[in-house]
């Protein structure tokens, strides 16, 4: 297989930089409980989904602000770590990234941990979430340790 040009690999260094910003603007847009920068964060089509069934998901801006605004009242404070990026094309990658969620659940301090398994878009030469699936490690009160 030939060397990439230095062109070709400057370009993805920028690309994996702006998907590794993703999921820190997606913490802190959560932290900030700033909804319109959420929403923005993914394609218009752009979807979220979980493994855990008590878990809401959504599809499409509208759907992924109402599940956002319902999920704020926890005041979760997600944790990014390990970001994993794999770039299949000019427009196209996927990646993971593990999580730690520190929240406040029917009046106790909970915590979740578990990743995310992202696919990102390039839209107007902005890169986006494509679709974020979160896999729960665990999920329940924090000990009071």
């Amino acid at each position: 297989m030939a060397d990439k040009s230095l062109e070709t690999q400057m370009q993805e260094m920028v690309d994996r930089e702006a998907i590794r910003n993703l999921p820190l603007q997606y913490c802190h847009c959560v932290w900030q409980q700033d909804l319109d920068g959420y929403v923005n964060l993914f394609t218009e089509d752009g979807s979220f989904s979980t493994d855990d069934p008590s878990l809401p998901g959504a599809q499409g801006h509208d759907g992924l602000r109402t599940m956002i605004k319902g999920g704020l009242a926890m005041q979760p404070r997600p944790f990014i770590h390990n970001h994993v990026i794999e770039l299949s094309g000019p427009d196209q990658a996927t990646g993971t990234c593990y999580v730690e969620v520190h929240m406040n659940r029917e009046g106790k301090k909970w915590e979740m941990k578990g990743w995310y398994n992202d696919e990102y878009a390039k839209v107007d030469g902005e890169w986006k979430f494509k679709s974020r699936r979160i896999t729960t490690d665990s999920f329940g009160p924090k000990d009071a340790a």
